[in-house]
């Protein structure tokens, strides 16, 4: 029996690195990011639908993250018809990866699983978590956005303590031996519960 874990959280709080600890536990991860990265690379799915929608969008056969960005900073409608496109494509992935994985423990790292109901489709829900000072902090050093930024950001997503209620598992990420010493808890659980499912 293959058990589907949904691994999120907020922004900085360390979901990228906990997905990595997954897989060197040995589980398959679906990374929600790295799908819409290949749909927007040269040849993705995404690439002529968001041409025709908008041809601004795309160079070099590829579609450009920054003008979509400055285009729905422009006209926020624009961020529903992209989603619109992206959405049912990026299932389809995550779902082709679920046909074809061969693992005990498929790891589904998707930062807004409960904003979009994601959370429906799995066994679990794991949430990364870490105090908001060292989360501001971690989002500040990678020197991509301003502070206005950060809190535009963090107001479109789900508070961080509803995402944690919600969860099934929770990993604090303070440190990176607590993360790995969580992440073997949590997979000696699942493989309990599935040995006797």
């Amino acid at each position: 029996m293959t058990f589907a874990l949904g691994l999120t959280g907020s922004i900085g709080m360390g979901k990228s690195t906990t997905a990595d600890l997954f897989a060197q536990a040995g589980c398959a991860v679906w990374d929600a990011d790295a799908a819409v990265h290949r749909l927007y690379d040269e040849g993705g799915a995404a690439v002529r639908p968001i041409t025709a929608l908008f041809p601004q969008a795309t160079v070099g056969g590829t579609v450009d993250r920054s003008v979509l960005k400055a285009l729905i900073a422009e006209d926020p409608s624009a961020l529903s018809k992209i989603e619109a496109i992206v959405h049912p494509l990026v299932q389809a992935d995550r779902q082709r990866f679920r046909e074809t994985t061969q693992s005990d423990v498929l790891v589904f790292d998707i930062p807004l699983l409960f904003e979009t109901g994601g959370d429906a489709e799995m066994d679990a829900v794991a949430c990364v978590h870490v105090a908001p000072a060292v989360q501001r902090d971690r989002v500040m050093a990678r020197g991509t956005m301003s502070d206005e930024q950060f809190r535009q950001i963090l107001a479109k997503q789900m508070p961080i303590s509803e995402k944690l209620a919600r969860s099934d598992y929770r990993i604090e990420t303070d440190t990176l031996d607590h993360a790995r010493s969580q992440v073997a808890e949590i997979l000696a659980d699942i493989r309990r519960r599935t040995e006797h499912a």
